[in-house]
């Protein structure tokens, strides 16, 4: 029987774009693009036409832009988008607003609106449709077009995770550090949004996203809640009440200073499992300045980033929450920890910061 492909409906007003994005696409063998359309009016027509599983949306359209094509979109006829923007401040701004809307993910053009070396992240755009064709939109999940590849060799069974609490650790966590992913953005705005601005240790987030969208991300947290967020930066002090966001470009690491006070470090290694900033990182950092006085969380997104990371701080003692595959947009990362098993507490979205705040509470 042959497997479906995903269909995919190409959304950008430049001719050009639309012709480079549906030959990234097509030449995936996963994926048919079932249409194409020149701005908002024209996608919303055919997207009730056609019934892709995924469109890819132009942030920047005349007539009816990315984002109230996307709201309309969401509103009436809930499918899996992910937003194609520029590489610039504002196109980070306005994705931004994208994610919290409902958009799964995103891609930034590298050059502009018309983007000549589009096919420099075809790779990128084209797992991120994949990703995106099993997300929870709209409070529903479409099943997997291709199932898992089946094992090489039996599975080795999963480590089991001792009972305990937070609170029967004998050391005090210094430091909570989050990754996230696809779907993130809008899965870290309703947990730091939630979180009291006296929260008693400082936070370290881990988004996969490029330069200039983690400046936009943090300020826009910031503004969203008691918690001051700040973009990380070299020599930056790492206090209680504020959480801190890894540069895009750049692996986020924690140090300790002469005086115990710690402080954020940026590495300009090579990506690791192809993200910069990478969550394993800064979570191995931690375990190595900090041993187990640190709680670490793992949100949405596909992959495994992160698993690794919360492997090593669990070793020593640190106390480990994934967000559960009814909430994730994308059931990656929670999941490869899961699977480690290295997570003492597995929870929906909503009762994870009553978690956190339980796991460090003095």
């Amino acid at each position: 029987m042959t497997q479906p492909r995903i269909r995919v409906l190409v959304v950008d007003d430049s001719s050009f774009m639309r012709k480079v994005l549906s030959d990234i696409l097509s030449g995936d063998p996963r994926i048919e693009v079932a249409g194409t359309a020149r701005d908002g009016d024209d996608a919303l027509k055919k997207l009730a036409a056609l019934s892709p599983d995924v469109v890819t949306l132009d942030v920047e359209m005349p007539r009816r832009d990315g984002l109230s094509t996307l709201e309309e979109i969401m509103k009436n006829n809930p499918v899996p988008v992910i937003m194609v923007s520029s590489l610039t401040q504002e196109g980070a701004q306005v994705t931004l607003r994208a994610l919290s809307a409902g958009a799964v993910d995103f891609v930034a053009k590298p050059s502009g609106h018309i983007s000549l070396n589009m096919r420099d992240v075809s790779a990128d755009l084209i797992a991120k449709v994949v990703a995106a064709s099993t997300a929870m939109v709209g409070g529903r999940r479409r099943p997997a077009f291709f199932p898992p590849a089946a094992p090489a060799s039996p599975a080795a069974p999963r480590p089991p995770v001792s009972a305990r609490t937070p609170l029967s650790r004998t050391e005090r966590p210094e430091i909570l550090a989050i990754a996230a992913s696809t779907g993130g953005p809008r899965a870290l705005q309703e947990v730091i949004t939630r979180l009291p601005g006296d929260f008693p240790v400082p936070i370290v987030i881990v988004q996969h996203m490029p330069r200039d969208f983690t400046l936009s991300f943090a300020r826009r947290l910031d503004g969203m809640g008691e918690l001051d967020v700040a973009e990380g930066a070299e020599g930056m002090e790492l206090r209680r009440g504020l959480a801190v966001v890894a540069p895009g470009g750049y692996h986020m690491i924690v140090k300790r200073k002469d005086g115990g006070k710690l402080v954020c470090g940026l590495s300009d290694a090579p990506p690791l499992l192809s993200v910069k900033p990478a969550a394993n990182i800064t979570f191995l950092s931690i375990a190595d300045e900090l041993g187990g006085r640190a709680v670490g969380v793992i949100l949405t997104g596909m992959g495994r980033d992160g698993a690794d990371g919360a492997a090593a701080l669990r070793s020593k003692g640190a106390w480990i929450i994934a967000e559960s595959q009814e909430t994730c947009v994308v059931y990656g990362m929670p999941k490869a920890a899961v699977e480690l098993g290295v997570v003492d507490e597995i929870l929906p979205l909503h009762s994870i910061p009553g978690a956190m705040i339980k796991s460090v509470r003095e």
